[in-house]
């Protein structure tokens, strides 16, 4: 818990209930015009240039302005652009506040927020709500998808999806580790998750998978600390200075600890649980990398988050996962 202030009674308030943490309301966003709105998006997408327009296509930043449509014309390529061209945006039809407003809604999930409520705030189709949220969790994961792991580092691994839980009857207990009481659909998340730095998640099969991906992931003099399971057995064997705890026995042993992913885990299960109910299958990587996101920005006031949101979303390309997503012009594929 973060004492970022302290209540009547002295004790330790924690940072989501702070002043410090609110820097950014919807309603604001919602309350600015659409001159307002328009300049905001250009001050987040060309932030180096203070709001001044560069060409995405040679970084020039000499432009025509045309007075009629809010479009720029390069005058070294002579190529048209506008603020939304070239990045997850492009081709949106979407009001540019109603996008702000999107985004101010996403980063004030906790637990992040469902297409359902996105779709019934922004009175538009499930569908539009559906893959711009999708959209900004593409934005926000791209960045450590390849990114490597280095310091002290806590790896742990997790199943999601493939089997709801029902009541606890003792007439409806299977063993579920059997193959054939399972349906093929669960994942595990893998987490690598740096003590004072990144929360760097993966999906695989089954946990032994994750060994080949953390081998190449794990800078090399880094200290990994994992549980009792065998998957992580083969980690001594590719040379990594790997700590055990027994968690049968303790949560921590003074040597090895991996708290901080089982928390990282915590914050999955609470979106699943109370706000998503389903996040398996192909769009189990966008969540895990959506909540890690949430994780390492817990401690930053929402007006940050929502310009870390916002900047992801208009510095990465044009999504090829879900552009034509309804129409069926594209596929997700199986993480």
């Amino acid at each position: 818990m973060h004492a970022a202030g302290r209540s009547g009674k002295g004790r330790g308030q924690h940072f989501l209930l702070s002043a410090a943490a609110r820097r950014l309301s919807v309603a604001q966003v919602a309350r600015l015009d659409d001159d307002e709105a328009y300049r905001l998006f250009c001050g987040i997408r060309w932030c180096a240039t203070e709001g001044e327009p560069v060409c995405p296509h040679c970084g020039c930043v000499a432009v025509y302005r045309h007075a009629k449509r809010r479009i720029f014309t390069c005058k070294s390529c002579v190529r048209q652009f506008s603020v939304t061209s070239g990045t997850m945006f492009h081709g949106r039809k979407m009001p540019i506040r109603d996008l702000l407003v999107a985004i101010a809604i996403f980063t004030n999930g906790a637990k992040g927020h469902s297409a359902l409520h996105l779709a019934r705030d922004l009175s538009c189709q499930y569908k539009t709500a559906f893959v711009l949220a999708h959209k900004l969790r593409e934005a926000l994961g791209s960045e450590t998808k390849t990114r490597e792991a280095m310091g002290t580092i806590e790896i742990d691994g997790a199943y999601f999806g493939g089997y709801v839980k029902p009541a606890n009857w003792r007439e409806n207990r299977v063993d579920r580790r059997l193959a054939k009481n399972q349906n093929g659909k669960r994942r595990v998340v893998i987490v690598m998750r740096e003590r004072g730095g990144r929360t760097l998640p993966f999906v695989v099969r089954h946990e032994v998978q994750s060994v080949e991906t953390l081998e190449k992931r794990i800078r090399p003099g880094s200290t990994v600390h994992a549980d009792e399971a065998r998957s992580w057995d083969a980690l001594y064997y590719a040379g990594i200075d790997v700590k055990r705890i027994n968690h049968q026995e303790a949560y921590s042993d003074g040597e090895a600890c991996t708290n901080g992913a089982e928390s990282f885990f915590s914050r999955i299960r609470r979106a699943e649980i109370g706000m998503h109910h389903h996040i398996a299958g192909p769009y189990l990587n966008d969540y895990a990398h959506e909540m890690a996101w949430r994780e390492d920005a817990r401690r930053i006031d929402n007006g940050t988050q929502f310009l870390l949101v916002g900047l992801a979303a208009l510095i990465h390309p044009p999504s090829t996962r879900w552009k034509g997503y309804w129409q069926r012009a594209k596929r997700i594929a199986p993480s």
